[in-house]
């Protein structure tokens, strides 16, 4: 019993009884969870003879302030010193307990388990989250606010739609042809956080400089540029997820991202409209207004990006090469062969860009639809904070969901709910209360369906090329939004009939279903 019990000290990876393999050496946090179901069988039939590294020591360590998950993981387990899972070591030395321990192990096994997935956040995961707070304020003002200004500095007679649209489509051409590029560059040793920087700092200076032309042309330059730099910022802050979490958290950090974004962007909207509604009561007229709703939401933007800057590191990387232009082009074309040959990976895009298409288009046309039914614009930005706020708690609902019935499932589910909100949209949509309906349904699964699309991808693609797989990524959204808003536009066109129109996206909701449904499930 003494060799025994000096055999099983002494190494994990030679135990005195077989059984000892099901909870031998962990090497880092991840194996919480399969040590939880093995390790609780084993351990129960080996009794007292527990293995060494994976039992508890009687005289725990209290977790100091500021530990990391993987501390107090290593803590539960043994004595592993705080970001022990990250360096490899082993989470475990410490001493076989008295018999009747096996029982109380499992349901610490269990509790470190339930500690990750509980939804209690690191400070990186923080750090990475807020930076979806800061980025939402832009997308909630351009998608509510600035185009309005637009409309009254362009020419009188002009199409603002139009020139608006071709604005969009030289924003996402030039992102389109970037990013892989950038993406691949960024890839490198210490690149990720530089680009990241370069976006965010140019991004925030066009912002706040909106306010200064005062013709349509210049205006529209500026917004490009900007615009160019709020989503190329996202490519890089999406690409910081492999480095903020482990990967079996994916889903619940995405989805409390997304949700954050929603609720947080509000509060410099909600700012934004105070001033730039209410100023002309106390004397600010209205353009001045939107001048300083440019300034206050470029300030929340970089106030917002400093904690990603300053906690969370790039983790993942590729080393530099000697012909870093030549290998980074070859890198693009090969990584364009690997996304084509792994099934999984493939069929993935090809659903992404079908389902999100309709998602895009939904988000894109709803107001314009609501106009053309003859619902009253107060009424369509109010229904626009429903959906904000709606979307913050259904996103971290669903992040939790995807943790318990799997990620594919959930979003087959929200594929399956945005169908039945196009339908309702074709068919029974006349009226703003109805209008009001469907911008609850939209919350409850939009944020959810963005946030899984996004997570799951970094589940199938290589850490060390995140960046460079992330452009691909965003060249499917961005250029996904395209088709669907091209299907709403020819059957309006040819029917006369706006209902129609929207009951075609139904189409590539139908499809992203299949070709997601068909996607084989992970191996082990």
């Amino acid at each position: 019993m003494v060799r025994a019990e000096r055999a099983t000290k002494a190494s994990c990876t030679r135990p005195a009884f077989p059984a000892a393999r099901a909870c031998g050496r962990v090497r880092n946090a991840r194996s919480a969870g399969w040590m939880a179901r093995a390790g609780r069988a084993s351990l129960r039939a080996m009794g007292p003879m527990a293995c060494a590294g994976c039992a508890r020591t009687r005289e725990r360590p209290r977790a100091t302030a500021g530990e990391g998950r993987g501390g107090r993981l290593g803590r539960a387990l043994g004595t592993a010193p705080a970001g022990a899972h990250r360096a490899g070591w082993p989470l475990g030395a410490g001493t076989v307990e008295r018999a009747g321990a096996p029982d109380k192990m499992a349901r610490r096994l269990d509790e470190a388990k339930g500690f990750d997935m509980a939804g209690k956040l690191t400070k990186q995961e923080k750090s990475w989250i807020l930076y979806d707070v800061g980025n939402s304020a832009f997308v909630m003002l351009a998608t509510a606010l600035i185009p309005v200004y637009f409309a009254s500095i362009a020419e009188p007679g002009s199409s603002v739609v139009v020139a608006w649209g071709y604005a969009e489509t030289v924003a996402s051409l030039v992102l389109a042809l970037l990013m892989p590029v950038l993406g691949s560059l960024a890839d490198l040793k210490g690149n990720k956080k530089k680009f990241f920087v370069g976006t965010v700092g140019t991004g925030a200076v066009a912002l706040a400089a909106l306010g200064i032309p005062s013709t349509a042309l210049a205006f529209l330059i500026i917004y490009v540029v900007a615009s160019i730099m709020l989503n190329g910022s996202m490519v890089f802050y999406d690409a910081f997820l492999v480095d903020a979490t482990d990967e079996e958290r994916y889903d619940e950090v995405s989805s409390q991202g997304y949700a954050w974004g929603y609720i947080g962007s509000c509060v410099p909207f909600i700012a934004c409209l105070a001033v730039v509604l209410g100023g002309p009561s106390v004397g600010v007229p209205m353009d001045v207004g939107m001048k300083i709703a440019f300034l206050i939401t470029a300030v929340w933007w970089v106030a917002f990006s400093i904690p990603l800057l300053r906690n969370v590191r790039q983790t993942h990387y590729r080393q530099r090469t000697a012909h870093l232009v030549r290998d980074t082009f070859s890198e693009l074309a090969r990584t364009l062969g690997r996304i084509w040959r792994d099934r999984r990976l493939r069929l993935f895009m090809l659903a992404f860009f079908c389902y999100i298409d309709g998602v895009h288009t939904i988000i894109k046309m709803s107001t314009s639809y609501g106009t053309d039914l003859g619902i009253d614009s107060t009424q369509l930005v109010l229904a626009l904070l429903v959906t904000q706020f709606v979307a913050f708690p259904s996103a971290i609902a669903y992040g939790r969901l995807a943790g318990r019935f799997g990620t594919k499932r959930m979003l087959l589910v929200a594929i399956g709910a945005y169908l039945c909100i196009t339908l309702f949209a074709a068919f029974f949509l006349r009226s703003a209360v109805e209008f009001w309906v469907l911008a609850v349904c939209v919350g409850l699964f939009q944020g959810g369906i963005q946030a899984l699309s996004r997570s799951e991808f970094g589940k199938l693609i290589p850490k060390d090329r995140a960046n460079e797989y992330y452009g691909f990524f965003d060249i499917f959204g961005k250029y996904a939004a395209v088709m669907g808003t091209f299907l709403v536009s020819v059957f309006t066109q040819l029917t006369g009939n706006s209902s129609v129109g929207v009951l075609s996206i139904a189409a590539l909701f139908v499809l992203g279903f299949v070709l997601l449904a068909k996607m084989p499930e992970a191996e082990g």
